[in-house]
């Protein structure tokens, strides 16, 4: 095999190429799951009967559906041949007899129409036995109501660090979930075959573990059951986990009326019933020197689990790996740790705890700079990892000067320093709207922590005509993964991308794959493509060399032709190659694999080096904030964002404003919220729609949105030298969060430190300008309690 990093000629990887399904979408052509099941016959819908209480013991009776007309089946736990469980820690039962959240589903009603199943779900009788709740993360502490295993990451002796350091601060970092609102919503469609073959079509990111679970729901073998994801439409991490219940439901149905079942939920059961982001509690104290440098931080992170384990341990392992996020800090303690609420098991999100642990070093250098009288661009960067240092977790930095290079030709290409003068003559001016610009690194981690899933696998078909198919193990939930891949494989074989045809990813085709999450979806199955079109091209060169009576180590394969060094009189078309090749009996299909190389973790004491590499970036936000409404405005966004060797720049630069986008959303707007009182619908998530919840749209775009891609960025060791790009540049959000904190400040008495709640809603920025305002009032009454924030617990 090649060097993976390195480009042939003229490659096809590297082009601005479209989307592959992009004449489909904006036509409406493109299928999905749910479209698959309205073009069969004698579907059956599956419709849940979900609980209206928080934790209840329960007792069911479904007779009452059996007198709805084209009710079919009400699937039960007396149903299920196999395991009654929904996921891999076995504490998620299917059908529950104890209802564990407002929303959680209890039984399903099979319906020969929607409205027959969701009439029949009226019907069923549910009596709970009601018993304690636990809401918010504070209800979970006191009731020492925690699950999972505790991990702690430390290096040097962060007690001491703070004892000596010449500023101490210490505080609570709160902040919500987030919903991930994929535009399609969860769906399985599920048949069987004439020879007992389960077949389904499921928009999930992990296909295998659907497989996994639909079979041991079954009781069957994994080789009876094969899990195709055509596409989605959206899934953010919410389709890492949270499909495979739902695929084991049609399942069941399909096997107990012997027909198709389909299931598809609206968006209100969606979005009651699956998981979110993971909210947080934070308390922390950290200690600076003199000059500004960090010496110790001291945390303890508290992880919202929801009612089940789900992914809540990786996501808090990934969160404490990220609390440093570019800064170098020497001492280091942080607890981090899981509770269990009545709320849905929270889940797999768009940088699966890393946002969350970004945020609390962010928070924390936004609240103090002013107090430490240090400009908050000034002290972000001379805390930034230098060449030669490590995490805390014990990982090289590798590529540490880079995130400063890409600090300064940012800070140079935005002119921030210019518009930063003319920003505090605005606001001179202007007593009424504030206005800042402030940038945020941000340094990411990239591959799975659990070692084993950094493996993929891909099948390659050459078929005589020259034309190729490929199969790979990772899913296209929008990404641009498929697009990719077909770039990654007409570069490999030498071929236009015209020539190359991707298949739907199945697991008869490609088996034991890993999730597609991680940002690792191309690093994986990119290399794994790589690896099987060099197996194929390296036999059809010995072919070809003997054509053209040269070393096959000389044959050349570009643009559809086949040619060799030496032979300028003869040029072979990629096609006659491959029928030479099936004349001649050689393999013209192959199967390729790739295993991440390098890493190594213990879990148990949180040390290793759990990544590949790291991704760079840097985000330059200007905002302005009105003193009466609190509400902002997003003005101009500047970025910078290494992707390494970009495989497709086009689909890269998508993704990093998309995902800007989505990390605005969660820092400023999404919010929310659940019925915490003791009444009869404690517990019942109240923000159930896009009219309660605030997504961000057309109107929060900046007007002023460039991104760029980072120059000369190759990565030896990755698939033709590219980076991942899915979740890196969520994290720029950050400085739209603490531009919108430096223009509440802006209203307020210098060297305040500005709190600000998370999601910084509009009325969370009022409260915000409210609290600078009086704090100027009380500081012209009392000049003197300057240096009063130190040591203060703010919240």
């Amino acid at each position: 095999m090649s060097a993976l990093a390195d480009r042939p000629a003229n490659p096809v990887v590297g082009i601005r190429a479209p989307h592959e399904s992009a004449a489909l979408h904006v036509t409406g052509a493109a299928m999905y799951t749910d479209d698959l099941a309205a073009h069969t016959a004698g579907v059956l819908t599956a419709w849940p009967v979900q609980s209206t209480n928080a934790h209840a013991k329960v007792t069911i009776d479904v007779s009452g559906a059996y007198e709805v007309p084209g009710v079919v089946r009400v699937l039960t736990a007396d149903d299920v041949p196999g395991v009654n469980d929904a996921g891999i820690k076995h504490d998620e039962p299917l059908f529950p007899d104890e209802a564990m959240f407002y929303g959680h589903a209890l039984v399903w009603v099979l319906g020969e129409t929607q409205e027959a199943a969701r009439l029949g779900a009226a019907a069923v009788k549910v009596e709970y036995e009601s018993l304690p709740s636990l809401i918010t993360i504070q209800d979970a502490v006191d009731a020492d109501s925690f699950q999972g295993i505790a991990r702690t990451v430390q290096r040097g002796d962060a007690a001491s660090a703070l004892a000596s350091s010449a500023h101490v601060f210490e505080g609570v970092s709160e902040f919500g979930g987030q919903e991930h609102f994929y535009l399609e919503t969860q769906a399985s469609f599920v048949t069987i075959d004439s020879e007992g073959q389960y077949f389904v079509q499921c928009s999930t990111q992990h296909p295998s573990e659907t497989q996994e679970i639909v079979a041991h729901v079954l009781d069957l073998p994994s080789n009876q059951v094969t899990v195709q994801s055509l596409r989605m439409g959206g899934g953010f991490g919410g389709k890492e986990m949270q499909s495979h219940g739902f695929a084991a439901i049609a399942a069941l149905g399909a096997k107990l009326t012997g027909r198709p079942v389909r299931l598809r939920l609206n968006r209100t059961q969606d979005i009651t019933m699956t998981g979110k982001r993971h909210p947080f509690h934070i308390s922390w104290k950290v200690g600076f020197d003199s000059d500004g440098l960090l010496q110790g931080l001291d945390a303890v992170l508290t992880c919202d689990g929801g009612w089940s384990l789900d992914l809540s341990e990786p996501v808090l392992g990934r969160a404490l790996c990220h609390i440093d996020n570019g800064y170098w800090i020497p001492n280091v303690h942080a607890l981090g740790r899981i509770v269990k609420t009545n709320k849905t098991s929270n889940t797999a999100f768009r940088g699966f705890g890393g946002p969350q642990g970004v945020f609390l070093i962010e928070d924390i250098l936004g609240r103090v700079a002013p107090a430490l009288g240090i400009d908050a661009l000034t002290l972000r960067e001379k805390n930034f990892y230098r060449t030669g240092q490590r995490t805390p977790y014990g990982q090289l930095v590798r590529d540490a000067d880079r995130l400063g290079t890409i600090w300064n030709q940012l800070r140079d290409e935005a002119d921030i320093d210019g518009r930063r003068d003319e920003i505090l003559k605005f606001n001179a001016d202007s007593a009424h709207a504030k206005r800042a610009l402030t940038m945020t690194p941000i340094k990411f981690g990239i591959s799975f922590n659990f070692a084993a899933f950094n493996q993929a696998g891909a099948l390659v078909h050459v078929y005589k005509d020259g034309s190729v198919l490929i199969n790979h193990g990772g899913t296209e939930m929008g990404q641009g993964l498929h697009t990719k891949m077909l770039q990654v494989a007409a570069t490999a074989l030498g071929l236009e991308m015209h020539q190359v045809r991707l298949a739907p990813t199945r697991t008869d085709k490609v088996p034991n794959t890993s999730a597609t999450a991680a940002s690792s979806g191309a690093d994986l199955n990119g290399g794994a493509v790589k690896n099987a079109c060099e197996q194929i091209r390296e036999r059809m060169a010995a072919v070809a060399g003997r054509i053209l009576n040269v070393d096959e180590r000389d044959v050349r394969f570009e643009a559809g032709y086949v040619t060799g060094l030496g032979n300028l009189e003869q040029r072979l078309t990629f096609a006659e190659v491959a029928e030479a090749a099936y004349l001649q009996r050689v393999q013209l299909f192959a199967a390729g694999y790739y295993r991440t190389e390098g890493l190594h973790w213990n879990p148990e004491i949180m040390q290793g080096s759990p990544f590949k590499y790291f991704a760079y970036g840097c985000a330059a936000t200007e905002v302005e904030v009105d003193e009466f409404t609190g509400a902002y405005t997003v003005r101009r966004v500047d970025i910078v964002h290494d992707v390494g060797d970009s495989l497709s720049p086009m689909l890269d630069i998508g993704q990093v404003e998309g995902a800007y986008v989505q990390g605005v959303g969660w820092l400023t707007l999404e919010e929310l919220r659940w019925d915490t009182s003791d009444g009869p619908h404690r517990g019942r998530l109240q923000t159930q729609s896009a009219s309660t919840y605030k997504l961000p749209s057309f109107s929060e775009m900046p007007s002023e949105f460039n991104v760029r891609l980072f120059e000369d960025a190759r990565e030896d060791g990755a698939v033709y030298g590219s980076k991942a790009v899915g979740e890196p540049p969520f994290m720029l959000a950050f400085s739209a969060r603490e531009a919108i904190r430096e223009a509440v400040g802006a209203f307020g008495p210098e060297g305040h430190m500005v709190q600000l709640g998370s999601p910084a809603t509009p009325e969370a920025v009022f409260w915000a300008v409210r609290a600078v305002q009086q704090a100027a009032t009380d500081a012209h009454a009392t000049p003197n309690r300057a240096g009063a924030h130190e040591l203060a617990a703010v919240r």
